[in-house]
């Protein structure tokens, strides 16, 4: 997972925009195939957010990464658990939260370890601000499974 090496922080930041731009694409095609209005609505609010996401890394400056902090995002969990899903036009909200939770928890991972591959760098900043990034998706993701899915059983 943390084979790769970046010769600068635009690397970084061209690697990190790469992945916001398959990630909204992936949601673009799951609310294109959706069975459901409210399937379609969600993914269509990961597409925008996930190309937030990409036009906030895009305007990041030098000046602006080396005042980078990694901001306290907590973790609920509640996905950590859960069978992992497969998109599908047809899966239902539940899965859908489950299925994107999991992939900022994996987002989150590549970016944390390296973050510690990075040191003390402005490398590390960027790192760890983008874990934290993913990390706030993921919140969103389970404060919405905990809001939708756990309020019903």
């Amino acid at each position: 997972m943390t084979d790769r090496s970046f010769g600068s922080i635009d690397d970084i930041v061209a690697f990190a925009v790469r992945r916001e731009i398959e990630a909204a694409e992936g949601y673009a095609q799951l609310a294109a195939k959706a069975a459901t209005p409210a399937l379609r609505a969600l993914a269509e609010e990961l597409r925008r957010q996930e190309e937030s996401h990409r036009r906030l890394l895009e305007g990041l400056n030098r000046e602006a990464i080396r005042e980078l902090g990694a901001a306290y995002v907590p973790d609920l969990h509640i996905v950590d658990a859960l069978a992992g899903e497969t998109l599908a036009a047809d899966m239902s909200v539940q899965d859908m939260l489950i299925f994107a939770a999991k992939k900022e928890a994996q987002a989150v991972a590549l970016y944390e370890s390296l973050a510690r591959l990075a040191g003390g760098s402005d490398h590390q900043k960027l790192f760890a601000f983008l874990a934290g990034q993913e990390r706030e998706h993921k919140l969103r993701l389970e404060a919405e499974y905990e809001n939708q899915i756990l309020q019903e059983n």
